[in-house]
């Protein structure tokens, strides 16, 4: 008898893994309620032949995998529910593998998340527009700014810097000691009009990023600001979220950001965080890309471009090394 448990959020969901997994002469052995969910734990019986009872009716059915046989539906299925995926969208993550010929988990669900998720990185070439860095306070877009003026620099592509960030006590002063230490020149503006006039002093630049305060997207006030400053300019936002916050919270601002006209995000503190089931949640729900990932705090290792398979590393990391590197910032 060979046993095997799924994850889902109802009772029929699980069934409909089971029978996907296993097929109609599976058994029920077990049920219970996990973690907001339900785990359903099934078994099919097997003769020494190899061929379940339903053959001995006239139905052929394929051996057995030998008992070393990686189960990859079961491998991702594990691992989205480590994650703390919602039930609904690891369903059709799983979904979207039955029947792939692979034996390698990773590719299995680095080719499940390529299926729901879309991935559009910022890419290290002459951006179309200026890119302004759009978020909550405190999520790390200052030093995600600084992080792609050391890559443009480091690639030897000119690029200009801009910051609205005038309120915060030291945003200035954070992201100038960075300007000076690469040799490049911040402008600082406080008003549409200001940065209109900055985009073209650096229209020459291959690249133009802005760094903007920090806007509380529950408040009003701060999200009809945002508002003006993106309709005066021809900007691109792109939204900034760390990894690790709550699912639901993820999910409300990123919708909201969203109606600001972001399409993409950025996400941080991937060095701090073991479970990005609300980062999937809430790129899902709020229809966003994915973009790049900051895990590491040092200014010069820079942003990694994420794709699908970047990210299903990150979600299966090999056992031999660490999964990611440490630090204490975004």
């Amino acid at each position: 008898m060979r046993l095997k448990s799924f994850y889902a959020k109802s009772i029929p969901e699980a069934m409909r893994m089971v029978r996907l997994s296993l097929g109609g002469d599976a058994i029920i052995v077990a049920t219970r309620e996990e973690d907001g969910g339900v785990r359903v734990t099934a078994a099919i019986e097997e003769e020494e032949s190899g061929r379940s009872p339903s053959a001995r009716g006239g139905r052929t059915r394929a051996p057995p995998p030998p008992e070393d046989t990686i189960d990859v539906a079961q491998e991702v299925t594990d691992a989205l529910h480590r994650h703390g995926t919602p039930a609904a969208i690891a369903e059709k993550m799983v979904n979207a593998i039955v029947g792939l010929d692979t034996d390698d988990p990773v590719k299995a669900l680095g080719a499940a998340l390529n299926s729901v998720f879309g991935f559009h990185p910022l890419g290290e070439g002459r951006f179309e527009r200026p890119l302004m860095l759009v978020g909550p306070p405190g999520v790390g877009k200052t030093l995600a700014v600084a992080k792609l003026a050391a890559r443009a620099v480091f690639g030897n592509r000119s690029i200009g810097i801009i910051t609205t960030d005038t309120v915060r006590a030291g945003g200035v002063e954070q992201l100038a000691a960075f300007t000076r230490l690469m040799k490049l020149r911040l402008f600082t503006v406080e008003d549409p009009a200001a940065l209109a006039d900055a985009i073209d002093v650096n229209q020459g630049a291959e690249q133009i990023v802005i760094d903007s305060a920090g806007r509380n997207p529950f408040n009003t006030e701060d999200m009809a600001e945002l508002r003006r400053l993106l309709a005066a300019n021809p900007v691109e936002p792109v939204l900034v979220l760390p990894a690790g916050i709550d699912a639901a919270e993820a999910t409300e601002m990123s919708t909201l950001f969203r109606g600001m006209g972001v399409r993409r995000i950025l996400v941080t503190r991937l060095d701090l965080t073991r479970r990005l089931g609300s980062m999937l949640a809430a790129v899902y729900e709020s229809h966003l890309d994915f973009s790049d990932m900051s895990n590491t705090p040092r200014v010069a290792n820079g942003l990694t471009p994420l794709d699908s398979d970047t990210l299903a590393r990150l979600m299966m990391p090999s056992p031999e090394r660490p999964p990611r590197k440490t630090g204490s910032h975004s």
